[in-house]
C-alpha cells in the first residue's frame, strides 16, 4: 500500500527564494490529502504534478497565514476548473467565516459543496475514518490554537498462502473468513489453523504531522512510535528564546522529540526566513537523531 509525503512548503511566516509556506500532499493508497494550504501552494502542486482534481481532504493545522492563505485561491481554482464533487474541509470554526467573506465580496458561487469538520485545539479528536486510514487531531500549544494531525493506517486483512490454500481446495467463499482469522474446517472434518494458511499484513503505518507549537511534552505519549514524524523545527537552538516567545521549536528540540518518542524517521521543516541554507538545522538535528532529513520541497518521502 502506497503511503509517500510530498512537501510542498516548508518556509515558515514568509516565502523566500526557493521555499514557500507549509504544504504537503499526501499519497495515501492513491488516494491524496492536502495538509495545511500556505501562499503558492497552487504553484507548486502544478510544479510537482499533485493534481488539484484528485484531492478530496484537505486539513488546515490553525490560522496563521502561512498556513492556509493559498487555500482560498485554491478553492477558486478547482470552481473555474469544473469541480462538482464535494471537498472536506478539516479547519478551525472560523476559516469558513473567512471564506464565506472572500466568496462574497467576489460574488462567487462555488460549484461543489464543502463539508467542513471543525477541530476542537487542545483535545484528541477523530477527524476522519475511510477504508485506508484513521486521522486524529494532535493538541499542540502555539500563540494561537493549532492542532497537529495524525495519520494512521488500518490494519489490513491477513494475505491466504496461496499454495496452502489451493492444495487443501478451500472453496472461494470461505476466504473472507479466513482473511479475518476463521479457521477453516474441510468436508472430512480437518481443521486448519488460521495462522497455517494466512500470513499476517504488514504493519500499519504512521505519520504525524506536528506543525507549530513549542516544546510541550503533552502530545508525545499520541506521536510515540510512528514511522515518519514531521516537526517544526523554526530555529536553531542559540535561538531558544525567540522560539520560546514565538511558540516555535528549534531543530535540537525537534531531534530530541523524535529520540524520547522511538520514532523512525524525523523530518524538519517550517524553517525561519532567516537561514538562507539548511545545513546548519540538519546537523543539529542530527546530533540527538541521526535518522533527520530536511523537508525539502519537492522531495517525496515513502513510508516503508
Amino acid at each position: 500500500m502506497k503511503f509517500e509525503v510530498t512537501i510542498l512548503g516548508s518556509s515558515s511566516a514568509t516565502p523566500i527564494f526557493n521555499r514557500n509556506p507549509s504544504s504537503q500532499a499526501l499519497n495515501i493508497n492513491e488516494h491524496f490529502y492536502l495538509v495545511d494550504c500556505g501562499e503558492g501552494t497552487q504553484q507548486q502542486m502544478l510544479r510537482f504534478d499533485i493534481k488539484p482534481g484528485r484531492i478530496d481532504h484537505i486539513f488546515i493545522s490553525h490560522l496563521h497565514g502561512d498556513h492556509y492563505l493559498g487555500l482560498v485561491g485554491l478553492l477558486s481554482s478547482m470552481h473555474l476548473n469544473g469541480r462538482t464533487k464535494a471537498l472536506n474541509l478539516y479547519c478551525p470554526p472560523e476559516l469558513k467565516e473567512i471564506i464565506d467573506l472572500q466568496l462574497k465580496y467576489s460574488e462567487t458561487t462555488l460549484q461543489f459543496a464543502i463539508d467542513y469538520v471543525f477541530t476542537t485545539a487542545g483535545i484528541v479528536e477523530t477527524i476522519l475514518e475511510n477504508q485506508d486510514i484513521i486521522v486524529e487531531t494532535i493538541p499542540l500549544d502555539h500563540r494561537i490554537p493549532c492542532t497537529g494531525f495524525l495519520f494512521r493506517q488500518k490494519k489490513r486483512l491477513k494475505k491466504l498462502i496461496k499454495e496452502k490454500i489451493e492444495k487443501i481446495g478451500i472453496p472461494i467463499e470461505y476466504y473472507s473468513a479466513i482473511k479475518k482469522g476463521a479457521d477453516y474446517t474441510a468436508a472430512d472434518g480437518t481443521v486448519y489453523k488460521n495462522d497455517d494458511i494466512t500470513i499476517e499484513p504488514e504493519a500499519p503505518k504512521t505519520y504525524a504531522y506536528c506543525s507549530d507549537t513549542i516544546y510541550n511534552e503533552r502530545y508525545f505519549k499520541q506521536i510515540s512510535n510512528v514511522d515518519l514524524l514531521y516537526h517544526e523545527s523554526t530555529f536553531m537552538h542559540i535561538m531558544i528564546t525567540r522560539a520560546q516567545s514565538t511558540f516555535h521549536t528549534t531543530a535540537l528540540q525537534a531531534g530530541e522529540i523524535a529520540l524520547i518518542t522511538n520514532a523512525k524517521k524525523l523530518l524538519i521543516g517550517h524553517f525561519s526566513a532567516r537561514y538562507k541554507t539548511l545545513n546548519e538545522l540538519l546537523d543539529e538535528a542530527r546530533s540527538v537523531f541521526p535518522e533527520t532529513e530536511l523537508a525539502l520541497e519537492g522531495k517525496t518521502f515513502a513510508i516503508e
